[in-house]
């Protein structure tokens, strides 16, 4: 009975052996799997796991297809086209600096100077509490960074009597 059993065994060992890849040659940045081509321009043997290798575009492909997109390379943008696209830039850092102020109001309000208001589970387990305040601290930094670095963005903007 033992015959019966190892023959399928052989079976899926040649079948896997028969399937395994080729063997593949480095020459500098290129792969190959012909031999004739790598012993003439020495390469080396790649061992050690299968190679997968992604034909990637050519640069210059990019940058045709980039110049196309915007007309003609090295072509300027029209001045009230660029007016609009500051305004409306400005208006959006302006409106994020409104949204951050507000924010940083709230959690000054809820932090009370470092001795914010207790809630339910924090009367029992003080910990909690504490992990909260440092977390209030934590989000008011962070929030005072936002808004500082919204107000030097805002700050290297063109202004809108300038760039009339």
């Amino acid at each position: 009975m033992k015959p019966i059993f190892l023959i399928p065994l052989a079976t899926c060992l040649l079948a896997n052996s028969a399937m395994a890849q080729e063997r593949i040659y480095r020459c500098g940045n290129e792969y190959t799997n012909t031999v004739p081509e790598a012993q003439a321009k020495h390469c080396k043997l790649v061992s050690g796991g299968n190679v997968t290798v992604v034909q990637a575009q050519k640069p210059g492909a990019t940058r045709v297809a980039s110049a196309s997109q915007t007309g003609q390379p090295g072509q300027r943008v029209d001045a009230n086209d660029q007016r609009a696209k500051d305004s409306d830039a400005r208006l959006i850092l302006e409106s994020e600096l409104k949204k951050a102020e507000a924010r940083q109001l709230e959690l000054q309000k809820e932090y009370n100077n470092g001795e914010p208001e207790k809630l339910g589970p924090e009367a029992r387990n003080h910990q909690k509490y504490l992990d909260r305040v440092a977390e209030l601290k934590a989000n008011i930094s962070r929030n005072e960074s936002d808004i500082a670095g919204l107000r030097r963005e805002l700050g290297r903007m063109p202004t809108a009597t300038a760039a009339k």
